[in-house]
C-alpha cells in the first residue's frame, strides 16, 4: 500500500467523529432526493400499470335514460376505441349497528360477461348472479370498515323502496381509487360505498330495461378528446345527458392526480434545497479540513511528492467521506421512499404496487454531492499546492490586528478577557465567521421549511371547518328539489337551522382557457356556509355578477371587471356572457359564487336546491339520523366533525409524515453542521488553547473561550435563518398550490423556536463532546513546533 494510502486511512480513523459527521450531512440530502422522487415515481408508475391493465375510461357521461342501441352509434364517433354504456344511481344506505346514514354508488355489471372498461379487482368472492336483485359486490375499504364479509347484509333505498342486500363479494376499481361521498370533501369508507349490482338486477329496480344512464369511453390514441366530447354530447343531448367530460374532471382520477402532484411538487420544493444546503455545508467543511493540512502538504512536498500526487490524496479523502455519505443516504432514501410508497398505496387502495427502478437518482444525488465536495477541496488546495515548501510548512501569516473601536472605548474594562479574545477572534476572521453563521442560518432555514405544513394545514383546518362551513351536517337530493324543501328539511327532529344551496355545472372559458367548474348559489344572508376571503372575512356576494375563486381567475387570467363565457350544463343549455364581480381567495377546488336569486335568473327556473346545510341539535342527532334514513329523497348525508377527522386522517396525515421525515432529515444535517463547525474550530485553535492552559487557564476557562464563540455564531444565524426559512416556505407553498386544495403562508412563531431549539440543541451536543476533547487535551502534544 501506498505511503499516501496508509496516511489516508489513518487520518479517517483519527477524524472519524467528524468524518461520519460529514457524511450525514451528505446523506441527509442524497436521502431527500431519493425518497420524494422515487415514491412519486412508484406511485406514478402503479397509477398507470393499474389504469392500463383494468381499462380505465378516458370520457365520462350521466344521462336520464338513452337506449341501449345508442353504444353503437357512440362507438362510431373518430376516435372512440371501445364503449361501456351501463346504469349509474346514488342511493342511501341503512348500514346494521350503524346510526348515521351512509350512501352508495351503485353501479351494473354486465350480464353477458366482463366489462369492457373499468373492469373490477376482484379481492374476494364472486360477481353476483344474472338477475339476483339482492346480491352485490362493494369496494373492499368500506367492507373493510364495517367489518363486512361474504354473506354480511346491509340495507338501500333504491327508487323510492328499501331492499336488503347481501354481500357475495369485495372488490376495487380503477374508477374509484378515491372515492368522496355526495357533499363530502375528503374520502369516508365507512360512509360512502361503491356497489355493483348485476345489470339486469339494477334495470329491473330502475325501470331501465334495454337503457342505461352513464357511460364510459375509451379513446384511440391521438384521438382528440375534445371532439369525441362534442360528438357525444350531441347524442345524448336529447335523452337528457349532461355534459361529458374527460379524466382531468372525474372526481376519483382529479383527487389522485393531485395528491400525486402534491408529493411531485414537494419532491422538487424540498429535495433541491437540502441538496444545495449539504453541499454548501461539504464545501464549508471540507474547505476549512484541507486548510488544517497546510504544514503536511508542505512537508509532502519537500520529501518529493508532487502536485498531482497531493491533490488526488485528498481528492481520496473527500471521496471516501462522500461515497459513505450517498450509500447512508440512498439505503436510507430507499427504505423511507418504499415506507411513503406503500402509505400513499394503502391510502389510494391501490391492488398492487409497482417500484419504480431510478439508478439515475443516485448518480445525481452523488454527482451534485461529488462536485460540491470536489469544489470544497480545491478552492483550499489550490491556495495551499502553488506555495513552496518551504512557506507551506511554517504556519500562516499571522493576522493583522486593527483597532475596531475609538481608543477611548477599553472593552477590556466592559467584558470579560476570555469574552474579549472570543471577540477579537471572530473579528480577524470575518469571512471564515461569517460562512459558519450562514452555514447555520440554512440549517435552521431547512427546519423551518419542513415544518411549515404542519402550521399551514392547521390553519386550512381552522379556515375550512371552523370559520366558512359552519353547519354540522348537509342533505345532498337525489335530484333537484322545489325551494319549500328547506322547510320540510327544518322540521326534521334536532334541525335548529336550515339553509338552501343551489349547484349548477358549466364550463367556464375567457379567450382559449377553459375549465369545468360548479357554481353555487347561496342566500345572501348564509350563515352556515360563507365565503371568507384572504384575511379571513366574510365576503358578501353582490346581487348580480359571477364571483370565482382566485385560482380560478389565476388559471383563466381574468380579474374584477372582466367577463367569461358561460356554457350551462344543466337545464336550458345556453352560452351567457358574465361579468366577474370579486375574486376569492379559497382552499379547496375551483368554482364560481352567486347570490341563489341570481343563479335562479340565469338559470330562468323556479327557486330550487340541491342541498340543504344544517345546523342540529347534539342531543338528538340520532333521531335526525333515524330520520333521514327514511327520506328517499335523499342521496347523502355529510358531516362536518365526520369530515374533519377523515381530513385529518386522510390528507393532512400524508402531508404531515413526509414532512416529519424531511424535519428529521433536516435536524441531522443541523447536528452535522454545527458538529463540524465545534470540531474545526477546535482543531483550528487547539495550539492557543493549550498555551492558555499553560498560562494557568483552567479547562472551564478555555472551554467557555471555545464555546462562547459558538453559541454567539449560532445566535446571530437565528434570524438570518428564520428569514430564509419563510422565503422557503413560500416558495414550497407556491408549488403546493393546485386546483383541487391549496394552503396558505402560515409559519407560527413555535415553528421558528422549535428549529432554533433544534440547532441549540445540536450545538449543546456538540459542546459535549468537544468538552471531553479539550479535558483531553496533550498539551505537550499540542506545542510541539517544528524550528
Amino acid at each position: 500500500m501506498r505511503a499516501l494510502d496508509v496516511k489516508l486511512f489513518r487520518d479517517v480513523r483519527r477524524m472519524w467523529a467528524q468524518v461520519l459527521a460529514i457524511a450525514l450531512v451528505v446523506g441527509g440530502g442524497v436521502a431527500t432526493l431519493v425518497l420524494a422522487v422515487g415514491s412519486h415515481r412508484s406511485l406514478e408508475e402503479t397509477r398507470i400499470a393499474y389504469y392500463e391493465r383494468y381499462g380505465f375510461g378516458d370520457v365520462f357521461a350521466q344521462v336520464k335514460r338513452a337506449p341501449k342501441a345508442l353504444a353503437d352509434r357512440i362507438v362510431d364517433i373518430p376516435g372512440v376505441a371501445a364503449v361501456d354504456a351501463r346504469i349509474a344511481k346514488l342511493a342511501l344506505l341503512d348500514i346494521p349497528g350503524f346510526s348515521e346514514p351512509a350512501s352508495g354508488q351503485f353501479v351494473s355489471l354486465p350480464d353477458n360477461g366482463e366489462a369492457h372498461l373499468n373492469r373490477l379487482y376482484i379481492r374476494s368472492g364472486r360477481l353476483p348472479e344474472s338477475g339476483r336483485t339482492e346480491e352485490v359486490v362493494v369496494n373492499e375499504p368500506f367492507a373493510r370498515a364495517h367489518g363486512f364479509s361474504e354473506g354480511a347484509r346491509f340495507s338501500a333505498i333504491l327508487n323510492g323502496k328499501k331492499r336488503e342486500l347481501v354481500i357475495v363479494g369485495t372488490a376495487l376499481s380503477p374508477e374509484f381509487v378515491y372515492t368522496v361521498g355526495p357533499g363530502d370533501l375528503m374520502p369516508d369508507d365507512r360512509r360512502f360505498a361503491v356497489v355493483w349490482m348485476s345489470e339486469k338486477a339494477l334495470a329491473g329496480v330502475y325501470d331501465l330495461d334495454g337503457a342505461f344512464s352513464a357511460v364510459s369511453v375509451k379513446l384511440q390514441p391521438g384521438a382528440s378528446e375534445r371532439e369525441v366530447i362534442s360528438r357525444l354530447d350531441a347524442l345524448l343531448d336529447p335523452y337528457g345527458g349532461q355534459a361529458a367530460h374527460g379524466r382531468k374532471d372525474q372526481t376519483s382520477h382529479a383527487w389522485l392526480d393531485h395528491e400525486l402532484d402534491m408529493l411531485n411538487n414537494m419532491s422538487r420544493t424540498l429535495p433541491p434545497i437540502f441538496l444545495l444546503v449539504s453541499a454548501f455545508l461539504v464545501n464549508l467543511t471540507l474547505s476549512r479540513l484541507v486548510a488544517l493540512e497546510r504544514e503536511q502538504i508542505g512537508l509532502l512536498k519537500a520529501l518529493g511528492y508532487t502536485d498531482g500526487s497531493i491533490v488526488l490524496h485528498y481528492f481520496k479523502f473527500v471521496a471516501l467521506i462522500v461515497a459513505a455519505g450517498i450509500v447512508l443516504g440512498s439505503i436510507v432514501g430507499t427504505w423511507l421512499g418504499l415506507r411513503i410508497t406503500a402509505l400513499f398505496g394503502d391510502f389510494f387502495h391501490f391492488p398492487f404496487l409497482v417500484f419504480a427502478k431510478a439508478p439515475d437518482l443516485y448518480v445525481i444525488a452523488g454527482a451534485l454531492s461529488a462536485a460540491a465536495a470536489a469544489i470544497g477541496a480545491l478552492r483550499a488546495l489550490r491556495e495551499v499546492v502553488t506555495l513552496p515548501p518551504a512557506v507551506a510548512m511554517q504556519p500562516p501569516a499571522p493576522p493583522v490586528y486593527r483597532r475596531l473601536l475609538p481608543a477611548s472605548i477599553q472593552l477590556d474594562q466592559i467584558v470579560s478577557q476570555p469574552t474579549l479574545m472570543m471577540v477579537r477572534n471572530i473579528a480577524r476572521h470575518p469571512v471564515r465567521a461569517t460562512f459558519t453563521a450562514l452555514g447555520m442560518a440554512l440549517a435552521t432555514a431547512i427546519l423551518v421549511v419542513s415544518l411549515f405544513t404542519r402550521d399551514t394545514m392547521e390553519q386550512l383546518i381552522d379556515v375550512t371547518y371552523f370559520l366558512a362551513d359552519r353547519q354540522d351536517a348537509t342533505i345532498g337530493f337525489v335530484e333537484k328539489r322545489i325551494g319549500n324543501v328547506v322547510e320540510q328539511v327544518h322540521r326534521l327532529p334536532g334541525v335548529l337551522a336550515a339553509e338552501p344551496f343551489r349547484e349548477v355545472p358549466v364550463r367556464i372559458r375567457h379567450g382559449n382557457v377553459e375549465r369545468r367548474i360548479t357554481i353555487s348559489g347561496r342566500p345572501a344572508d348564509a350563515d352556515l356556509r360563507r365565503i371568507i376571503d384572504v384575511d379571513l372575512r366574510p365576503v358578501v356576494l353582490p346581487e348580480t355578477g359571477l364571483a370565482i375563486s382566485g385560482m380560478l381567475g389565476h388559471i383563466l387570467g381574468v380579474a374584477a371587471g372582466d367577463t367569461v363565457e358561460l356554457d350551462l350544463l344543466e337545464g336550458a343549455r345556453r352560452t351567457v356572457t358574465m361579468p366577474i364581480v370579486a375574486t376569492v381567495e379559497d382552499y379547496f377546488g375551483i368554482r364560481g359564487m352567486m347570490d341563489m336569486d341570481a343563479l335562479r335568473q340565469l338559470m330562468r327556473e323556479a327557486p330550487v336546491v340541491n342541498s340543504v346545510n344544517l345546523s342540529l341539535d347534539e342531543n338528538r342527532k340520532e333521531d335526525f339520523y333515524a330520520a333521514v334514513k327514511s327520506m328517499p329523497t335523499v342521496a347523502g348525508v355529510a358531516l362536518q366533525r365526520v369530515s374533519l377527522a377523515n381530513f385529518r386522517k386522510t390528507v393532512a396525515l400524508l402531508i404531515t409524515t413526509m414532512a416529519s421525515i424531511y424535519t428529521g432529515l433536516a435536524a441531522v444535517i443541523a447536528f452535522g453542521v454545527v458538529y463540524n463547525n465545534a470540531r474545526i474550530s477546535l482543531s483550528e485553535r487547539a495550539r492557543e488553547l493549550a498555551s492558555l492552559r499553560v498560562l494557568g487557564f483552567t479547562r472551564g476557562e478555555v472551554l467557555r473561550i471555545l464555546l462562547l464563540e459558538l453559541a454567539i455564531l449560532t445566535l446571530i444565524a437565528q434570524p438570518p435563518g428564520w428569514l430564509m426559512g419563510y422565503g422557503l416556505a413560500w416558495v414550497m407553498k407556491t408549488n403546493l398550490a393546485g386546483e383541487l386544495m391549496r394552503v396558505r403562508l402560515v409559519v407560527e412563531h413555535s415553528t421558528y423556536v422549535l428549529a432554533t431549539s433544534v440547532v441549540v440543541l445540536a450545538a449543546v451536543a456538540s459542546a459535549a463532546v468537544i468538552r471531553r476533547r479539550i479535558d483531553n487535551l496533550d498539551l505537550v502534544a499540542v506545542l510541539k513546533t517544528r524550528d
